[in-house]
Protein backbone atom coordinates (compact mmCIF):
# COMPACT_ATOMS: atom_id res chain seq x y z
CA UNK A 1 0.00 0.00 0.00
CA UNK A 2 3.14 2.46 0.82
CA UNK A 3 3.97 1.84 -2.19
CA UNK A 4 1.13 2.97 -4.54
CA UNK A 5 0.72 6.19 -2.00
CA UNK A 6 4.36 6.53 -2.85
CA UNK A 7 3.59 6.02 -6.71
CA UNK A 8 0.81 8.39 -6.28
CA UNK A 9 2.90 11.10 -4.67
CA UNK A 10 5.47 11.08 -7.35
CA UNK A 11 2.90 11.34 -10.12
CA UNK A 12 1.92 14.41 -8.42
CA UNK A 13 4.92 16.20 -8.00
CA UNK A 14 5.87 15.40 -11.44
CA UNK A 15 2.25 17.20 -12.93
CA UNK A 16 3.49 19.86 -10.00
CA UNK A 17 6.78 20.01 -12.26
CA UNK A 18 4.73 20.08 -15.50
CA UNK A 19 2.44 23.26 -14.35
CA UNK A 20 5.60 24.83 -13.27
CA UNK A 21 6.94 24.63 -16.58
CA UNK A 22 3.40 25.71 -18.58
CA UNK A 23 3.27 28.74 -16.10
CA UNK A 24 6.95 29.53 -16.96
CA UNK A 25 6.58 29.02 -20.65
CA UNK A 26 3.23 30.96 -20.77
CA UNK A 27 5.07 33.65 -18.99
CA UNK A 28 7.70 34.17 -21.38
CA UNK A 29 5.61 34.00 -24.12
CA UNK A 30 3.51 37.00 -23.07
CA UNK A 31 6.50 38.53 -21.35
CA UNK A 32 4.57 39.40 -18.13
CA UNK A 33 4.09 36.69 -15.23
CA UNK A 34 1.17 34.06 -16.25
CA UNK A 35 0.40 31.25 -13.07
CA UNK A 36 -2.65 29.71 -13.56
CA UNK A 37 -4.52 28.99 -10.28
CA UNK A 38 -6.21 25.81 -8.92
CA UNK A 39 -9.68 27.06 -9.74
CA UNK A 40 -8.58 27.85 -13.63
CA UNK A 41 -7.12 24.50 -13.90
CA UNK A 42 -10.06 22.41 -12.04
CA UNK A 43 -12.68 24.48 -14.25
CA UNK A 44 -10.73 23.99 -18.09
CA UNK A 45 -10.78 20.72 -16.76
CA UNK A 46 -14.42 19.30 -16.07
CA UNK A 47 -16.69 22.64 -15.08
CA UNK A 48 -19.69 20.76 -14.19
CA UNK A 49 -17.58 19.17 -11.22
CA UNK A 50 -16.35 22.16 -9.80
CA UNK A 51 -19.85 23.99 -10.24
CA UNK A 52 -21.56 21.13 -8.19
CA UNK A 53 -18.32 20.68 -5.83
CA UNK A 54 -19.56 23.91 -3.47
CA UNK A 55 -23.81 22.92 -3.27
CA UNK A 56 -22.31 19.15 -2.12
CA UNK A 57 -19.24 20.60 -0.01
CA UNK A 58 -21.69 23.20 1.64
CA UNK A 59 -24.54 21.24 1.90
CA UNK A 60 -22.68 17.70 3.32
CA UNK A 61 -19.89 18.70 5.39
CA UNK A 62 -19.94 22.49 6.21
CA UNK A 63 -19.96 25.54 4.81
CA UNK A 64 -16.52 26.55 6.03
CA UNK A 65 -14.82 24.32 4.13
CA UNK A 66 -16.10 25.91 1.22
CA UNK A 67 -15.61 29.22 2.16
CA UNK A 68 -12.68 30.29 2.72
CA UNK A 69 -10.91 27.35 2.95
CA UNK A 70 -11.20 25.73 -0.61
CA UNK A 71 -11.58 29.35 -2.11
CA UNK A 72 -8.08 29.77 -1.06
CA UNK A 73 -6.49 26.65 -2.08
CA UNK A 74 -8.19 27.23 -5.72
CA UNK A 75 -6.69 30.68 -5.64
CA UNK A 76 -2.92 29.10 -5.34
CA UNK A 77 -1.15 28.46 -7.69
CA UNK A 78 -1.61 24.82 -9.40
CA UNK A 79 1.73 23.46 -9.29
CA UNK A 80 1.75 24.51 -5.89
CA UNK A 81 -0.94 22.85 -4.67
CA UNK A 82 -0.19 19.32 -6.88
CA UNK A 83 3.52 20.07 -5.23
CA UNK A 84 2.19 20.29 -1.92
CA UNK A 85 -0.16 17.21 -1.68
CA UNK A 86 2.47 15.28 -3.24
CA UNK A 87 5.39 16.11 -0.64
CA UNK A 88 2.63 15.93 2.24
CA UNK A 89 1.91 12.49 0.78
CA UNK A 90 5.35 11.37 0.06
CA UNK A 91 6.19 12.23 3.75
CA UNK A 92 3.41 10.54 5.34
CA UNK A 93 4.38 7.40 3.33
CA UNK A 94 8.13 7.54 4.25
CA UNK A 95 9.79 4.82 5.95
CA UNK A 96 10.49 4.42 9.71
CA UNK A 97 13.76 6.08 10.57
CA UNK A 98 16.98 3.63 10.61
CA UNK A 99 17.59 4.90 14.12
CA UNK A 100 14.52 2.89 15.09
CA UNK A 101 15.41 -0.05 13.00
CA UNK A 102 18.95 -0.48 14.00
CA UNK A 103 17.60 -0.30 17.50
CA UNK A 104 15.31 -3.31 17.11
CA UNK A 105 18.07 -5.25 15.25
CA UNK A 106 21.06 -4.74 17.58
CA UNK A 107 19.56 -6.27 20.49
CA UNK A 108 20.63 -9.22 21.90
Amino acid sequence: MRRLFRFIALLLILIALALAARDGYASYQAEALRIMDAGTLWAGLHRDSLQLAEPAIARYLHPFLWHPVMVTILLFPSWLVFGGLGIILWLLTRLPGRRASRDLFMRD
